[in-house]
């Protein structure tokens, strides 16, 4: 695992930001958002579109690949690009945890340019979003 994003060469693993999110999780995100969703917010809901329970907002999945970059880079570091495909929801009694590895390592000028693999897993390690992002980096490691 990689501490500063500087120092990161390809295969590092990024350190990682874990969740255990609930029905609590689900509505203050959705309160933020307007997403007052039934399958989000009760059970019965969720079972009907086939699942055990109600289930997080796949843009949740989404928020924990960004805090796991910005806990990451820092303020030294800009998130250019972020994309993620949603693969399986996160179902209550799951811990969530976003994990990322460098894929490509690249320098402009001043700047280095890193090219990241993501991705959200449940505690089986299943993998609920896949993604890529890209940051760059400014200034010299401390």
């Amino acid at each position: 695992m990689t501490g500063s994003p500087h120092d990161a060469a390809v295969g590092d693993e990024l350190p990682h930001f874990r969740r255990a999110p609930d029905l609590d999780h689900w509505n203050r995100y959705a309160a933020v958002n307007y997403e007052f969703v039934p399958i989000h917010m009760d059970d019965e809901a969720g079972r009907a579109a086939g699942y055990a329970s109600a289930f997080g907002m796949g843009n949740l999945q989404f928020s924990y690949l960004h805090n796991l970059l910005r806990q990451w880079v820092g303020d030294e570091g800009e998130v250019l690009e972020l994309s993620c495909q949603f693969r399986a929801a996160n179902v209550k009694g799951q811990v969530v945890t976003a994990r990322g590895t460098v894929s490509d390592v690249r320098s402009d000028g001043a700047t280095r340019v890193l090219t990241l693999e993501l991705w959200t897993e449940e505690q089986t390690g299943v993998r609920l979003a896949v993604g890529q992002a890209r940051v760059a980096l400014t200034g010299e490691a401390d």
